[in-house]
């Protein structure tokens, strides 16, 4: 078991358009931490900070066969890195170029060939999550709203609306602050609320878990969605979440210098 409790960070290095159209929405709905990685030279420093993760490398693109394998190697023999587990994406099927991968580099997390096609290369990487245990002892992924225009929500509490904004977001429950304060015992059932994730409407029912002061003004409202939630609205918030973790990563990867 890792022991980051709040899971692994699953990275995806030129992911191919059919990982990033198809895989990564499959992935975020299941629960896991996902980001896609677009510049091979700050890998290592990125990973240096992440180094329980997992990163998966599409090597069909931008390098040459064997400058993909210097770099893989690389980072395999790192000792920085050894925590780091590596898994290789590609149409490539030749078998003496996965035996170099997985015998000379032993690398931990597969040479899946995506001609198995779309669902068995999914079926493949989510088997290699689950076994890596990258959810750690969480079950949800959660995101804190950066920008708390965008992250809005109303409810009508005894005939009056009250409007207020969300701190943080997961796909069973949210914490908010009101931008009034309300009266909201325990356990209290509010019904068709409005969210608002980057323009995107949501409606969901949720009962009030507890709440807390932040600050002389403020109280932190948390709230649980209740089973009624549909499909639909579960995939809106999953969409977000996984937004705002690309956005969190493509920022902080913008502060490194190689």
């Amino acid at each position: 078991m890792s022991s980051n409790q709040f899971g692994k960070k699953v990275f995806f290095l030129y992911p191919h358009s059919v990982i990033q159209q198809d895989v990564f929405h499959d992935l975020i709905s299941s629960e896991y931490e996902i980001y896609k990685l677009v510049d091979y030279r700050k890998v290592k420093l990125l990973l240096k900070k992440y180094n329980d993760s997992i990163i998966f490398i599409n090597i069909d693109e931008n390098l040459t066969e064997q400058e993909w394998f210097d770099y893989v190697q690389s980072i395999s023999t790192n000792e920085d890195l050894k925590g780091v587990q590596i898994g290789i994406l590609t149409y490539n099927e030749n078998h003496d170029l996965a035996e170099k991968y997985l015998m000379d580099l032993s690398i931990t997390c597969g040479f899946i060939q995506l001609k198995l096609g779309k669902e068995e290369s999914k079926q493949i990487i989510l088997k290699t999550l689950e076994v890596n245990e990258c959810k750690g002892k969480r079950k949800y992924i959660r995101a804190t709203s950066t920008n708390k225009s965008k992250s809005t929500f109303n409810v009508q509490i005894a005939g009056q609306l009250n409007t207020g904004t969300i701190h943080d977001i997961s796909s069973v429950g949210m914490s908010c602050i009101f931008d009034e304060d309300v009266e909201l015992s325990k356990n209290a059932l509010l019904r068709k609320m409005q969210l608002k994730l980057n323009g995107k409407l949501i409606l969901v029912d949720g009962i009030v878990f507890g709440s807390r002061d932040i600050s002389d003004k403020e109280r932190l409202v948390v709230i649980m969605f209740t089973n009624s939630m549909s499909d639909d609205s579960k995939n809106k918030i999953h969409g977000y979440i996984g937004d705002i973790l690309q956005s969190n990563i493509e920022k902080e990867v913008s502060e490194l210098y190689v």
